[in-house]
């Protein structure tokens, strides 16, 4: 990737996050977080990937408000960021925490068992 779709993608980042926490007022996004935003070489689309802690049924209500708000965030960054052409916004659910948390959860389950064996010596 370029630098100046780096830095694009960047600034598209920190501005989605902050207009995610401060503007857009919909009930369906709760503890989201954007962990990584995609340009395409010609700036004609931008992939934000977030994530959050929850199951199925929320991702999916996360993800229609997120389509739901999807106008007004472009709007918005148009306002924030400058370029000539703000590119269109896709929401892609990104797993990478959940699975974090997940390993975290198996990695201490194990050390624990681990810990049990031990003691029990």
């Amino acid at each position: 990737m370029s630098e100046r779709l780096a830095r694009l993608a960047q600034e598209i980042k920190r501005e989605v996050s902050s207009i995610l926490a401060t503007e857009v007022k919909d009930p369906r996004l709760g503890m989201i977080s954007i962990t990584d935003v995609e340009v395409s070489r010609d700036l004609a689309l931008a992939k934000i990937y977030f994530s959050l802690l929850g199951d199925e049924e929320e991702r999916m209500r996360t993800l229609e408000g997120l389509n739901r708000a999807k106008g007004f965030i472009r709007s918005e960054l148009a306002k924030r960021i400058r370029v000539r052409h703000v590119p269109e916004i896709a929401f892609v659910f990104d797993p990478s925490l959940e699975q974090g948390a997940r390993m975290d959860a198996l990695l201490k389950s194990l050390q624990i068992s681990k810990e049990d064996e031990v003691s029990n010596e």
